[in-house]
C-alpha cells in the first residue's frame, strides 16, 4: 500500500481512531450491561430503582440488600473474572505465540482447580456447608490461593518447557495441555473417590463455576490482584507485539524474550490461580474473547488487551444474567452456559479462519 505525502498520518489517526471507537462503545454497553443485570432476576427491580439505589437514595430496604448484598458482588465478580480470564488467555497466546492457548485449554483451570480441591478438602481451608453463596465457604483464602497458584505454576513451567524445545509446534503444546488438563482432572476425581457423601456433593458442586458465591471480601482480593496483573501486561504491550513477530525480531530490538515469557505466564496464571480458587472453573472465556477482539480491531495489544478485558467482562455477565434467568428461580452455574456457547463460537470462529 502506498500513501503520498500528508496521508500516512491521516491513515494512523483513523486506525488507532476506529480502536478507541470500539472500546469506547464496549465500555458504554458493559455500564449499561450492568444496570440491566442488577434489574433482573427472580425479583424484578425497576431500573429507575437500580440507579437510585445505586446513587445511595433509598427506595426501600428490601431493594438495598438485594442489590447491595447479592446482585451486585455476583455481577461484579462476573466482570473481574471475565476480564481477568481473557486478558490473560490474550496474553498466553501471545507469548507462546499459539491462537489456542487459554487457562482452560492449557490445563492451567484444571490444575488450579486442583490445587483449590486439595486445599479445601485435605488442609481444610473451606467450609462444607450450604450458604447463599454456595455450597463451599472458604475460610483460609490466602491458603487456598496459594495453593492453587502452586499447581499453575507447575502446569505454566511444564508449557514453557515443551515450548522450549527446538522443533516444537503449536499443536505439540497444545496436545501437552491437554495431557495436564486431563492428570489434574484425575487427580480431583482421585480426591473425590475418598471423600465423604457431604464432601463428596460439595466438592462436585464447587467445581462447577459459579460468580454468585463471591462475597465482597473475595471479590476485592481477586479484583486487586487481576486489577495490577493489567497493569503489568499494559507495560509490557509492545513487547508482546514484538514477540507476535517472531522470538528473533524481538531479541533483536531489545526484548528480553525469555523473561517476558516467564513472568507473563507467572502473572496470567496467578490470576487465573485466584478466580478459580474462588469461583470453579469457567471455561471458554479466556479462548474465545481475544480471538473476537483480534478479528475486528487487530493483534496491536496497546488496544487488544482494554479491549479483551472489556469484552471478556460483557461475555460473562451477559452468560451469567442468562444463567440467573435461564431456569428461574433455579440458579444455573455459568460455566454450564459459557461451555454451550464457547465452544460453538470457537468452533465457527476457526471454520471461517480457515475459509479465508
Amino acid at each position: 500500500m502506498h500513501f503520498a505525502q500528508g496521508e500516512i498520518p491521516l491513515y494512523y489517526t483513523r486506525y488507532i481512531g476506529r480502536k478507541c471507537v470500539f472500546i469506547g462503545l464496549s465500555l458504554l454497553f458493559l455500564g449499561m450491561a450492568i444496570l440491566v443485570s442488577i434489574a433482573q432476576g427472580a425479583a424484578y427491580i425497576p431500573l429507575e430503582d437500580v440507579i437510585k439505589t445505586l446513587m445511595g437514595v433509598g427506595v426501600s430496604k428490601r431493594y438495598d440488600i438485594i442489590i447491595w448484598n447479592i446482585r451486585l458482588p455476583q455481577i461484579l465478580s462476573a466482570v473481574v473474572a471475565g476480564a481477568g480470564l481473557a486478558v490473560s488467555g490474550a496474553v498466553m497466546q501471545s507469548i507462546l505465540r499459539n491462537p489456542l492457548g487459554s487457562p482452560f485449554t492449557l490445563g492451567i483451570s484444571q490444575a488450579a482447580a486442583f490445587g483449590a480441591a486439595l486445599a479445601v478438602m485435605v488442609f481444610q481451608t473451606g467450609v462444607m456447608a450450604s450458604t447463599q453463596v454456595g455450597a463451599v465457604t472458604i475460610s483460609k483464602p490466602i491458603l487456598t490461593t496459594a495453593t492453587a497458584f502452586i499447581f499453575c505454576l507447575a502446569a505454566a513451567a511444564v508449557i514453557i518447557a515443551v515450548s522450549r524445545l527446538r522443533g516444537t509446534s503449536p499443536e505439540t503444546m497444545i496436545l501437552t495441555g491437554v495431557a495436564l488438563g486431563a492428570l489434574f482432572t484425575a487427580g480431583t476425581m482421585f480426591l473425590q473417590f475418598f471423600a465423604d457423601d457431604v464432601q463428596l456433593a460439595a466438592m462436585v458442586f464447587w467445581t462447577f463455576g459459579d460468580v454468585g458465591r463471591a462475597t465482597w471480601s473475595e471479590l476485592t482480593l481477586f479484583c486487586g490482584v487481576t486489577a495490577l496483573a493489567v497493569v503489568y501486561f499494559f507495560f509490557n504491550s509492545w513487547n508482546y507485539n514484538f514477540i507476535d513477530v517472531g522470538d528473533e525480531t524481538a531479541l533483536g530490538l531489545g526484548v528480553r524474550v525469555e523473561r517476558v515469557r516467564l513472568l507473563g505466564m507467572l502473572v496470567a496464571s496467578l490470576v487465573t490461580a485466584v478466580i478459580v480458587a474462588f469461583l470453579g472453573i469457567i471455561g471458554f472465556v479466556g479462548l474465545v474473547c481475544p480471538h473476537m477482539v483480534r478479528r475486528i480491531i487487530g493483534g496491536d495489544h496497546r488496544f487488544l488487551l482494554p479491549a479483551t478485558i472489556i469484552v471478556g467482562g460483557i461475555l460473562l455477565l451477559l452468560s451469567d444474567t442468562v444463567a440467573r434467568l435461564i431456569l428461574a428461580p433455579h440458579l444455573l452455574p455459568v460455566s454450564i452456559l459459557t461451555a454451550f456457547m464457547g465452544a460453538p463460537a470457537f468452533i465457527y470462529l476457526l471454520i471461517r479462519g480457515y475459509r479465508r
